[in-house]
């Protein structure tokens, strides 16, 4: 993160502009709705600059001169003339006084976002300065999405805000109480105009809150394969009312990060022969939480019954009867095959899929391979990496050709994604030259054949590799 993003009080403070062209202007203007006291240094104004606010604003007219600079909360330059903007730039930050100078971001000690302004709800935009071209146009799309109305309920809300802390002194409590405001009627009610129907039936709510003594909820989520874009409406929006969020290895960080920023984050993860938290702990944690009255976000990568343990951590959930939600994700199979242009059935190779898990619970793997050796059909393997040699080896044993292609995903949907293509016979020996790290997915059948043709996905280059062969079938 470039920029650490703040909102700063401005309201009667003394804030300096050097410039007094259109672009000066449409600072000023932002200046002036923050209430802020300003003042003008520049040898002439544009026309619009008088008209819009005459004496509400002090206009010194002549150069900018050094003696300029002191007494001023916050200064901008939006000058024509490079050396007067370097020179603003270099004297404020000299007495460490924050200075914005237009278009230039290098001179800048802060940037100004785009702003979608409903008052008292402000969202910020920003590229660093780097594209606001690109910030105006994200502006212009949220703008759709956040109604005027919600300045409306966010004023309603700090008008009741202490006396909802007096009868709910629990900040969890009082979290509940507005989210269910917020997303239930009385939020509807402010949203489409009725504000004193809803300003009534606020007081009421609010009057007669009372401490929740109800047990909270698990929301087991499945958080895709890696890309945060594959994540469901549904559990985005669970994602950001979890009040504490288990999470394992396979959850990108880029995910994580979707997560509400005041909730507490355990990890949980396990690796390969490597428990960080058993089984058995996670699944008696979820209960703990829940019956503590916390909801509790059970974050998983892929989707959580397929090869995510979801059914063992409902079950004693569902034994003590605590209520709990299921979210299913993307399963890897899907997303990284996707992103890795390899459909997974195709008229002309495989008429079937069959997924499976490249080790049990004694870390061996004893697979049904007669099965999986059945022609036309895909195999797909998770958690393989380690059992890889052996996944070829037995899979020729069992009769399928030697060339028959495979490939191994590394980090699938991820902008670290990289596809290791060979045969059966070949594979093993490639992926021991390669430094791969978890998570993979492995791939086998003709459908592999097609990944140079469908590739689409612009993550890592591929590793060379041999052409593959079509099989006949």
């Amino acid at each position: 993160m470039q920029h650490f993003p703040i909102f700063v009080t401005l309201t009667a403070q003394p804030c300096l502009v050097v410039g007094a062209g259109p672009v000066a202007l449409r600072k000023i203007r932002l200046l002036r709705k923050a209430n802020a006291t300003i003042t003008v240094v520049a040898p002439e104004a544009c026309d619009e600059l008088a008209d819009e606010f005459g004496n509400e604003i002090t206009h010194i007219k002549r150069k900018f001169r050094p003696e300029d600079i002191p007494g001023y909360r916050l200064i901008i330059a939006a000058t024509n003339d490079p050396d007067v903007n370097k020179q603003v730039s270099e004297l404020a930050q000299a007495v460490n006084v924050p200075v914005n100078v237009v278009d230039q971001p290098e001179l800048c000690s802060f940037i100004t976002p785009s702003i979608i302004d409903r008052s008292p709800v402000l969202v910020a935009v920003s590229t660093g300065g780097q594209a606001p071209v690109l910030a105006r146009t994200l502006r212009t799309r949220l703008e759709a999405f956040i109604p005027a109305s919600y300045g409306a309920l966010a004023s309603a809300m700090g008008r009741f805000r202490d006396q909802l802390k007096t009868a709910l002194p629990e900040e969890t409590d009082r979290r509940r109480f507005w989210d269910r405001i917020v997303n239930g009627a009385i939020g509807e009610m402010y949203l489409s105009g009725r504000q004193v129907q809803a300003d009534e039936q606020l007081a009421s709510a609010v009057a007669n809150a009372s401490p929740s003594q109800t047990q909270g909820e698990v929301w087991l989520v499945g958080a895709g394969p890696g890309d945060p874009d594959l994540l469901t409406f549904r559990a985005l929006r669970l994602m950001q009312q979890a009040d504490v969020v288990l999470y394992d290895r396979l959850v990108s960080p880029e995910i994580l990060e979707l997560t509400r920023r005041d909730a507490d984050r355990l990890y949980v993860g396990k690796a390969r022969s490597d428990h960080a938290v058993p089984q058995e702990k996670i699944n008696q944690l979820l209960l703990e939480l829940a019956l503590e009255g916390k909801n509790v976000l059970r974050l998983k990568g892929g989707d959580p019954f397929i090869f995510g343990r979801g059914g063992e951590e409902i079950s004693l959930l569902a034994e003590s009867g605590v209520n709990f939600q299921i979210v299913p994700g993307i399963t890897a199979a899907s997303g990284c095959a996707t992103y890795a242009g390899i459909p997974l059935t195709h008229r002309d190779h495989a008429q079937s899929c069959l997924f499976v898990t490249g080790h049990l619970k004694d870390n061996t793997v004893d697979l049904n391979w007669p099965l999986l050796a059945t022609p036309n059909q895909t195999v797909v393997v998770y958690m393989g990496l380690i059992g890889l040699p052996v996944i070829c080896e037995q899979l020729i044993a069992h009769g399928v050709a030697p060339s028959m292609p495979i490939a191994l995903i590394e980090q699938g949907t991820t902008r670290e994604q990289k596809v290791y293509t060979g045969t059966l016979e070949t594979m093993p020996n490639l992926i021991a030259n390669q430094k791969v790290k978890a998570p993979t997915l492995i791939i086998i059948g003709s459908v592999v054949s097609l990944h140079d043709k469908l590739a689409w996905f612009d993550g890592h280059a591929d590793i060379e590799r041999p052409s593959l062969p079509v099989l006949d079938h």
